[in-house]
């Protein structure tokens, strides 16, 4: 099974992630390591990026999916903004349970301006806020609780 943990820069998407995939024993990966240098560039200058910049990325991340199904599934931290970037990521037909960490913009600016050694800025988190189109499928999760928490809601969620 294939989990995408998915939202805005700042909301939890790798600390998320990283202790779902530890409780169901599959590999974790972080869709930021897989952007070409010029996408993370661009970032860390403060320049969104385009739907063009986005495309090889998401192309590749499509395919490791694909990979990683075949081999016993992973949880996957990406951003998947809007809805045509979660079709990429489907076009290979791998099955994917999708997790949609939301919130507040405060809350999130506060986590992101907090955050270490990322190219990100917190500037561009009111680009990603215009660009999100949360999915009318999978689960909803509000991310002003603590990671422990957050986790407990989506495992009862996934049993429902």
């Amino acid at each position: 099974m294939i989990y995408i943990i998915m939202g805005v820069s700042g909301c939890g998407k790798t600390t998320i992630g990283k202790l779902l995939s530890s409780h169901f024993n599959l590999p974790f990966f972080d869709g930021d390591d897989f952007h070409p240098e010029n996408n993370i560039n661009k970032m860390s200058k403060g320049v969104p990026l385009t739907d063009e910049d986005r495309l090889p990325w998401l192309t590749t991340l499509s395919e490791n999916l694909a990979k990683w199904e075949l081999t016993g599934g992973a949880v996957l931290a990406c951003s998947a903004l809007k809805e045509d970037y979660r079709q990429i990521l489907l076009s290979k037909q791998t099955p994917i349970t999708w997790i949609c960490l939301d919130g507040n913009m405060d809350i999130i600016k506060k986590r992101l301006d907090c955050r270490e050694g990322h190219y990100m800025p917190s500037s561009l988190l009111n680009t990603q806020f215009g660009l999100l189109e949360r999915p009318q499928y999978g689960i909803l999760i509000d991310v002003s609780s603590t990671p422990d928490l957050i986790v407990q809601e989506i495992l009862k969620k996934l049993k429902a």
